[in-house]
């Protein structure tokens, strides 16, 4: 066996905040595509017109019709079919070929990055569970994306609370992006407040 495979799995014996983290990323990217694959084949969310019709802009979009699905479930929450060209919640569109790969090569870096430290061998390293935790989300929801941007071209969104005035339809990627995020904030907070040993 290799010797980094060795490295590899001492540092996951080390500790339990790579299996942590791991095991996050993979039920976040599972539920996600899970998800995703439900609204675009088990409700058919995106007939054909559908994707014409968001990517088209102004006067072209008023000669199309908009087949994309739409489901009221509650007066607070929708489901509603959006592809999206950008990041998390729409934000910075890439719609060529271009702007997609650089998107894709992104998050797939990221991932790569947060799993490198996860593992205690990258520049940004997790050495508690809570920062475990965020890199996790975070791994999860990039990877959860690029794949979408990698088959379809762009990111399958559905979740929508509109009705509470808020604007953007999101998936479970962009929520575990989200929260990876607001763990490592939560994380620097606590232990910012933690005062220095021998004081």
């Amino acid at each position: 066996m290799p010797d980094w495979a060795s490295e590899i799995r001492r540092r996951f014996a080390a500790s339990p905040v790579p299996r942590m983290g791991l095991g996050i990323a993979a039920v976040v990217l599972i539920l996600d595509q899970l998800t995703k694959w439900w609204v675009l084949a088990g409700l058919n969310f995106s007939p054909a017109g559908c994707l014409d019709y968001q990517r088209a802009e102004g006067a072209e979009r008023l000669t199309l019709a908009n087949t994309c699905g739409h489901i009221e479930v509650s007066p607070i929450f929708d489901l509603t079919m959006v592809w999206n060209k950008g990041v998390s919640f729409g934000l910075l569109g890439a719609d060529g070929p271009l702007g997609r790969t650089i998107l894709i090569a992104f998050s797939v870096l990221v991932a790569i990055g947060l799993i490198a430290g996860l593992l205690n061998a990258g520049p940004i390293r997790a050495t508690r569970r809570l920062q475990g935790v965020a890199f996790g989300f975070i791994i999860g929801g990039a990877l959860g994306n690029a794949i979408d941007r990698g088959l379809y071209g762009a990111v399958v969104d559905f979740l929508n609370f509109s009705d509470v005035y808020f604007p953007y339809v999101f998936n479970i990627a962009d929520v575990g992006i989200n929260l990876g995020v607001a763990a490592i904030i939560l994380d620097i907070f606590l232990n910012d407040r933690k005062p220095a040993s021998g004081t």
